[in-house]
């Protein structure tokens, strides 16, 4: 048995959630109405993490990607996310598969509080802009996130940079800032 999740940030990169959860498989795209995304979750580590924001606006939306994962591995998911440790787990949330135009039920994480004032540090923002790219997100969200402000992590042993690092790199991104420059400038 197995469920569908809604990735928005770090995750939508195969090898960061392959990391955390080895059956999770690609579905498609889709997108949430009515969210915006924000980098305002705290994290930790100090810096800010990834979380959708209910918008009053239908025409806010913000991509993702749909992935099917066994649901034996849900636990993972919920210890990776911190799950009632700063994210809360819905399991209707309700999204528009990009291909077919049909809405979907998804499970997926929100912050259970924020702060508007946290940036990103560089190595997350990166993952967030590997799973875009990989993915073929909207061009438009890939300038929103190569303009969102972030911190460069002088802590080169910090465990969960060296994991994005190394899944950066599984995608063939070896010089992360490279994702955070944008190509037209």
């Amino acid at each position: 048995m197995s469920f569908t999740y809604f990735a928005y940030g770090s995750n939508m990169l195969p090898a960061r959630l392959n990391a955390r959860c080895s059956t999770a498989r690609v579905i498609g795209t889709a997108h949430a109405h009515s969210f915006g995304l924000e980098f305002s979750k705290p994290s930790k580590d100090g810096s800010g993490k990834a979380t959708l924001i209910k918008s009053e606006f239908q025409e806010v939306v913000t991509p993702g990607v749909l992935f099917e994962i066994e649901r034996s591995e849900l636990r993972n998911l919920d210890r990776a996310e911190g799950a009632g440790y700063g994210y809360d787990r819905d399991d209707s949330f309700r999204v528009t598969c990009t291909s077919t135009g049909a809405t979907l039920t998804a499970t997926t994480y929100f912050a259970s509080a924020t702060e508007p004032e946290l940036e990103p540090f560089d190595w997350y923002l990166a993952l967030v802009l590997a799973g875009s790219h990989h993915h073929a997100l909207y061009e438009d969200h890939l300038r929103r996130l190569q303009a969102i402000n972030h911190v460069v992590d002088g802590d080169h042993s910090r465990k969960g940079r060296i994991e994005a690092l190394e899944a950066l790199s599984q995608h063939g991104y070896d010089d992360h800032h490279s994702l955070l420059r944008d190509p037209t400038a």
